[in-house]
C-alpha cells in the first residue's frame, strides 16, 4: 500500500475554529471592501483601475474560497464571522496594511500546500498594488 507523505512546518501554538473564522471573515471584508472602492473609482486612468481591482477580485476569491475549503476539510465546520466593511479611501496602503497581515497569520497554517494557497491570495494582491501604483 502507498503512502502519501505531507511536508508541514512545526506546529507552533494550537489555534482554533474561532481563530481561522475570524481570519477568514477579515478576508472576506478586505474583498468586498475592494469592491466597494472600485464601485467609486473615477478620474484619470480610472477605468484601468476598475479593471484591475476587477481581475483581483477574481484571483482573491478563488484563493479565499480555496482555503477555507481546504481548512474545513483539515479541521471541520468552522464559524465565519464576517466585520462591518467600509470603502478604503487609501486603496494602495489598505492593499499593502492588509498583505502584512495576511502574512502575520502565516503560522496558522502547517501544511505546505495551504501556505501556497496564502501565496496566492498574496501574489494576486502584489499584482493589484503594482497595477494601482503604475496606472496612475
Amino acid at each position: 500500500m502507498a503512502t502519501t507523505a505531507i511536508k508541514t512546518k512545526e506546529k507552533k501554538e494550537t489555534r482554533t475554529g474561532s481563530d481561522y473564522g475570524r481570519f477568514f471573515g477579515e478576508m472576506f471584508a478586505f474583498n468586498n471592501s475592494l469592491k466597494l472602492f472600485h464601485w467609486r473609482v473615477s478620474g484619470p486612468g480610472s477605468y484601468a483601475k476598475h479593471m484591475a481591482l476587477d481581475e483581483a477580485l477574481v484571483a482573491l476569491g478563488q484563493a479565499l474560497d480555496r482555503i477555507v475549503e481546504t481548512t474545513i476539510a483539515m479541521q471541520g465546520d468552522i464559524e465565519i464571522t464576517i466585520p462591518q466593511t467600509g470603502s478604503p479611501r487609501n486603496i494602495e496602503s489598505h492593499c499593502e496594511k492588509f498583505f502584512d497581515y495576511v502574512g502575520e497569520q502565516r503560522e496558522m497554517f502547517e501544511e505546505d500546500f495551504s501556505t501556497a494557497i496564502l501565496d496566492d491570495y498574496q501574489e494576486a494582491l502584489q499584482q493589484l498594488l503594482y497595477r494601482l501604483k503604475r496606472l496612475q
